[in-house]
């Protein structure tokens, strides 16, 4: 009898962290449906099943429930598996792992699937202390496609410009005219993309203008694999995502990065970043060996299997620690929260 398995959306990021996934659990003659919180946009094709409310989900009656936020609604049948949403970078500059917000634990999941040493190491101190979740270095689920072969389609530099949605760490309104200059002065092709959570439209607005106003700059709404492709260098400050686009053995330049090293080209200041592009466009050997090494201590897995070893990790905890895992704690007030956000009391 196939198993069953549901990917729980909350934002627009879910698509592409949950499609790979998918692909591995249809390849196993399995069956897979979404459940999309309602300010999630419905991005699903033709051939992707939705689940439109809690009594569906029950009704599926799912071996295993994904989610890549921090929750997941503790009524929900499965087995409740966190897959995450980005890498632990400590953007906000966080020196000690217990105030990274990336460790947090709520009390919600029975598996964590981490990405490499950089989060599995804490994470199974956290496993032993707490003892009610197992934690499987499985790789991130998203970036399986990453390693696979793909043709650039222009010869022409193109620089991806992405940003953190933290106020106070987030370089968009310091850069639209910085960006503005480069785009008109430089022979540079232009991807910008946001965090689905940046809500001033004013400021969306002047990039968007600028993408109708220059032919080289295309203002993207959700990032895709295909933009991290086209891309030569990255332009960020703080955001997860720039450990992504390393993935691919390509450099960064950030402004005002918390947590600065040398595999970034950081600079404090915007009028920088025009040399700091052109720097890394030429990609120097030192700056390139370092980009490979932090990407590796993040994501350990470049075989294309971490969505394989995610729904194996499914099937150990099944076969040898359901059973004898402490139980959760009680969660009251957080599960009172959740209940009255979702205004669900059955």
């Amino acid at each position: 009898m196939p198993k069953r398995y549901v990917l729980f959306a909350s934002l627009p990021y879910a698509y592409s962290i949950y499609r790979p996934l998918q692909q591995a659990i249809l390849a196993r003659g399995d069956e897979v449906a979404w459940y999309l919180e309602d300010h999630c946009p419905d991005l699903l094709t033709d051939g992707e099943q939705r689940l439109h409310s809690i009594e569906q989900v029950k009704a599926y009656d799912p071996l295993a429930i994904f989610a890549c936020g921090n929750f997941i609604y503790h009524f929900l049948p499965g087995i409740k598996v966190s897959v995450f949403h980005g890498y632990p970078i400590s953007k906000r500059g966080e020196k000690d792992q217990s105030k990274d917000d990336h460790f947090a634990i709520r009390g919600w999941f029975d598996i964590y699937c981490t990405q490499g040493p950089s989060s599995t190491t804490y994470f199974k101190s956290l496993e032993k202390r707490h003892g009610y979740f197992k934690v499987y270095e499985t790789g991130w689920c998203k970036v399986d496609p990453y390693f696979t072969n793909y043709k650039k389609e222009s010869d022409t530099p193109t620089i991806l410009y992405a940003t953190t949605f933290t106020k106070g760490l987030s370089s968009a309104p310091l850069l639209v005219d910085t960006i503005s200059y480069l785009a008109k002065t430089k022979g540079w092709n232009w991807r910008l993309t946001f965090h689905p959570k940046i809500n001033d439209e004013e400021l969306l607005n002047s990039y968007r203008k600028l993408a109708d106003d220059c032919d080289n700059v295309s203002f993207i709404d959700n990032v895709r694999l295909c933009d991290f492709q086209q891309a030569d260098v990255m332009l960020c400050d703080s955001s997860s995502i720039i450990l992504e686009f390393m993935l691919m053995d390509k450099p960064v330049v950030t402004l005002r990065n918390t947590n600065p090293g040398p595999h970034l080209l950081n600079v404090k200041e915007p009028h920088e970043i025009g040399q700091a592009l052109e720097k890394a466009l030429s990609r120097p050997a030192e700056l390139m060996n370092e980009v490979k090494s932090f990407s590796k201590y993040h994501e350990a897995h470049r075989d294309g299997l971490n969505c394989a070893r995610i729904l194996d990790a499914v099937d150990d905890f099944v076969d040898n620690h359901q059973a004898s895992v402490r139980q959760k704690p009680a969660n009251l007030l957080r599960k009172f929260k959740l209940r009255k956000k979702l205004g669900y009391w059955k």
